[in-house]
């Protein structure tokens, strides 16, 4: 297996209200984290997940929302 493989991790339980409703799968990239619904989520789910993950970017595009890493320290 790569490493690059090796570093995706899916979320077997996301239904436990931490997540949106429309949440179908959660996928952990890295330190990233990305959410994939069923169909588009709105600002609710966003303010959800960003509540999640305070010190942290989370963008929104339709059906997927991003938790992007944090910010390097070298960088």
């Amino acid at each position: 297996m790569t490493p690059a493989a090796d570093s995706i991790r899916k979320a077997k339980h996301f239904t436990d209200g931490l997540w949106p409703a429309q949440a179908r799968e959660v996928s952990h990239i890295g330190n990233a984290c990305v959410v994939e619904g069923i169909g588009d989520f709105n600002l609710d789910d966003l303010d959800l997940v960003r509540r999640r993950f305070p010190d942290r970017l989370v963008t929104l595009d339709g059906d997927v929302i991003t938790v992007w890493p944090p910010p390097s320290a070298t960088g």
